[in-house]
């Protein structure tokens, strides 16, 4: 396979990397070998590939210090709203890059490091992954960070910094097994501790009432100290700060009541305290209702929100005099987004604040608290929504639940007042689930105690409006509202595809970059022969590429001119994983020129997600080493899914799989990614792939399978497995293969629980959208085969992608939402004089 192009002779010529002046690479590179030298190796004669990452990262840190300073000095003279997004998740990925394409540094590091004879890719190969998230969620919240700085919101992210992040997945002999990912094991150079911010959070303990009010006592206290990590806007010189909390046992931990046999226990004991930080939840769109994770919730909200009303206190830059004490002013000042139900205890614990420490009078506290706080729903899922056990929440914030069921009381006073006598709604729409283990409903606290609930797609939003919170909808209109996922066009597409920024760059100019709808202009050139044949060349590079890693580390020999079919994303049922093997399975059976792709992890406890995954491994054994099929048919499984893979394997997939039952996934941002990256998307009418198909036209968009109003029905009549495998051959041939061990011959019923889930409690309906997902596929493969036909459709899916920049979404959230209006100014450099 031929090599393509070296990357530095490329990108010397990529305008989007900003350029690359002489004192600009004298000065780095003297800046480089000053870390190199003095802040890492010190007294070690030999340096390590480790050590000239580090002292890359540490050379472009400086570029975000003075900035950074100046930014947050801005905010505290000009004092104005700041937004606070809190997230239990926040996926950055690397820093590295991301930090050199918005500051506009990318063409001279990389020439100082190849004059210094150092290769800037392999520098950034060092860097591991914040793999602090689980999936969309997680990734979301992080492309949110850098559409906040560039649209020059003074925001903040805060959420926990896990010890250890998602686990490092490793197929052993087909199956997955966890590693923990241990990611600060070298340091982490962009983050800044910041101890003197040291925050006190309380557990456990009992109330008590007196005239004066309720004091919380006998609690156990854990510490937060914050690390602060810079969030960079893109050439705007503004850089906000995500703020993680790590948990420290106090220095008098369980040493009070000491006896000297009890020193040495009492001091390791400390580690109990610390857990709470220790490690992320692996699951996606599923409610495990542990101690722990409730712990860590109310962790990143009671720390948070002293820093927030600290924050709203405090006037000016470095001062600490309390200046503010009128509360009244709180949401002029203060905005709190909150992602998903995982932060809600932010509700009860800004009212604990406001009642038994700030003395306000409760329907006054009430007033602010709602006007403050928001919330985003992600899913319908009822296995993923937050029911909190009464018990547990007794045992741990007895004062939070106190103010829970005063809340309900006034929530519950309300509903009978607006609907006399329906007993029904008043249950339905209580915080409080009766029955069984009472329990607390997350998302319901979080409707009652915010001025805005949205879905993140139009036919999500739609579909909280009809069902989940219809009683709500009903009761309070005006709360509801959509806002559309997006994704932040400088990872996903300017560092992770810097030869299609520049292809586009040559047409439409660069300014793209910030304002993507300016997408739309490519549409002129849809019939541009040139235009058609760069955009098929940079596609068939980035293919080339991938086949190369995909050699190195899977040991596959991949032809790049085959089709490129790409499934990645979290395991799960809903997300069909097992459609796209029924498909791979049905044209194995009749066979063409394709290579199929899918990744991911499956939620370590979730069974039926790592058998999915061990089918697409056998079937991947039994298809790549069959000599009949040849080099026309491979199956990959991507082993270890992560945001760096994800950055190679968007820009070299021809198509996108998004395959979900209508109405399941509540957006999806990975489909928006491949659409920007020049891929054409085979899916169902579900999350933002409706919205997608009505930038794109659905003529150049492969949409197959039932609406959300044929599930319906389908769930009204009752779906059979069994009829559309009596009466489908090809169908029936795939799961008769699986079920008779085709795939596993040492093991025959080794996908037992497979077949049986699919063909007798099969919630996601794969057998009702087989045949007309086969049906599109042999659309997609007809297609294949006219390549300009094929990349037209691409350009009008690259053109139609601009509503889907992250930037469009914070624009609304902040206009919408927040009551805070975006803005394209920059701020001065700090070498500029102010």
């Amino acid at each position: 396979m031929s090599k393509p192009l070296s990357d530095h002779d490329r990108k010397k010529q990529i305008s989007v990397k900003g350029l690359a002046g002489v004192e600009n690479v004298a000065d780095l590179k003297k800046n480089y070998n000053r870390h190199l030298h003095f802040t890492l190796v010190k007294d070690r004669n030999v340096s390590t590939k480790r050590d000239y990452y580090f002292a890359l990262a540490h050379t472009v840190r400086d570029h975000l210090v003075g900035r950074w300073i100046r930014t947050q000095q801005s905010y505290y003279e000009k004092d104005p709203k700041r937004v606070y997004y809190l997230s239990l998740e926040f996926y950055m990925g690397r820093t590295l890059q991301n930090t050199m394409v918005n500051l506009a540094l990318e063409n001279a590091c990389d020439e100082a490091m190849y004059q210094l004879g150092l290769d800037m890719e392999e520098l950034q190969e060092m860097e591991e992954d914040a793999g602090l998230g689980n999936g969309g969620l997680g990734r979301l919240a992080a492309c949110f960070l850098d559409s906040m700085a560039s649209l020059g919101l003074a925001a903040y992210g805060y959420g926990i910094r896990y010890e250890f992040g998602i686990f490092n997945q490793k197929i052993s002999s087909g199956w997955q097994v966890e590693e923990a990912d241990d990611w600060l094991r070298y340091g982490n150079p962009w983050e800044k501790a910041r101890p003197e911010y040291m925050r006190p959070v309380h557990f456990y303990g009992r109330t008590e009432h007196h005239p004066d009010g309720v004091k919380w006592v006998d609690t156990q206290v854990v510490l937060a100290l914050p690390y602060d990590t810079p969030v960079p806007g893109y050439r705007n010189n503004i850089v906000n700060t995500m703020r993680l909390w790590s948990a420290k046992a106090p220095c008098e931990f369980n040493l009070k009541d000491f006896n000297v046999g009890g020193y040495i226990q009492a001091v390791l004991d400390r580690n109990l305290a610390e857990n709470i930080s220790r490690v992320l939840y692996p699951n996606d769109n599923f409610f495990e209702g542990k101690e722990l994770r409730l712990k860590q919730e109310y962790f990143v909200v009671a720390a948070t929100l002293q820093d927030i009303i600290r924050r709203f206190k405090a006037s000016k830059f470095g001062s600490r005099d309390i200046v503010r004490t009128d509360f009244s002013t709180l949401p002029d000042k203060v905005a709190i987004q909150l992602n998903d139900t995982h932060p809600a205890l932010a509700i009860p614990e800004l009212m604990r604040v406001l009642i038994d420490e700030e003395k306000l009078p409760w329907d006054k506290a009430w007033d602010i608290c709602i006007k403050t706080c928001a919330y985003t729903n992600h899913t319908v899922l009822p296995e993923a929504l937050e029911r909190w056990p009464i018990d547990l929440f007794q045992t741990l914030l007895p004062r939070h639940l106190e103010i829970i069921y005063e809340i309900n009381r006034r929530h519950l006073e309300r509903v009978s007042s607006r609907y006399p006598g329906d007993m029904d709604r008043l249950c339905r729409m209580s915080l409080i689930e009766e029955g069984g283990q009472k329990r607390v409903n997350m998302a319901h606290l979080c409707i009652v105690g915010s001025h805005a609930v949205n879905g993140v797609a139009r036919i999500h939003s739609d579909i909280l409006k009809a069902t989940v919170f219809k009683d709500f909808y009903e009761m309070d209109p005006h709360k509801f509202q959509n806002k559309t996922n997006g994704i932040t066009p400088r990872r996903w597409l300017v560092m992770c595809n810097p030869g299609l920024a520049e292809v586009i760059a040559e047409r439409i100019g660069e300014d793209f970059i910030r304002d993507l709808d300016q997408l739309k202009k490519l549409c002129d050139f849809v019939n541009d022969e040139a235009f058609i044949r760069d955009i098929a060349k940079v596609k068939q590079e980035n293919k080339m590429k991938f086949a190369v890693h995909l050699e190195e580390h899977y040991k596959v020999k991949i032809n790049p001119n085959s089709m490129f079919d790409i499934q990645v994303k979290r395991i799960h049922e809903y997300k069909r994983q097992l459609l796209n093997c029924l498909h791979i399975i049905t044209f194995y059976n009749l066979s063409d020129d394709y290579v199929m792709l899918n990744s991911s992890q499956a939620a370590p406890g979730y069974h039926t997600a790592k058998m999915i995954i061990r089918l697409i491994t056998a079937i991947g054994e039994v298809v790549n080493n069959d000599p009949v099929v040849g080099d026309r048919l491979k199956v990959i499984f991507l082993e270890n899914y992560r945001v760096t893979l994800a950055e190679k394997a968007i820009p070299a997939a021809d198509l996108s799989e998004q395959i979900s039952t209508a109405g399941t996934e509540a957006s999806g941002t990975g489909n928006m990614k491949f659409m920007l990256n020049g891929a054409l998307t085979i899916g169902t009418m579900d999350g933002a792939n409706v919205e997608m198909a009505e930038e794109a036209g659905e003529d150049n968009f492969f949409i197959f399978g039932m609406r959300v109003e044929d599930v319906d029905a389908m769930d009204a009549k009752g779906y059979n497995a069994s009829e559309y495998y009596n009466h489908m051959p090809e169908l029936k041939q795939a799961i008769d293969q699986i079920a008779g061990g085709f795939f596993s011959p040492k093991q025959p019923d080794l996908f037992k629980d497979i077949v049986n889930m699919l063909m007798h409690h099969d919630r996601f309906k794969v057998f009702a959208d087989y045949q007309d997902y086969i049906k599109c596929q042999e659309k997609v493969s007809a297609l294949y085969k006219k390549p300009k036909e094929w990349t037209k459709k691409v350009i009008l899916n690259i053109a139609g992608s601009g509503k889907f920049s992250s930037d469009r979404t914070i624009s609304q959230y902040a206009r919408e939402i927040w009551g805070v209006e975006p803005t394209l100014e920059k701020l001065a450099a700090p070498d500029d004089p102010k």
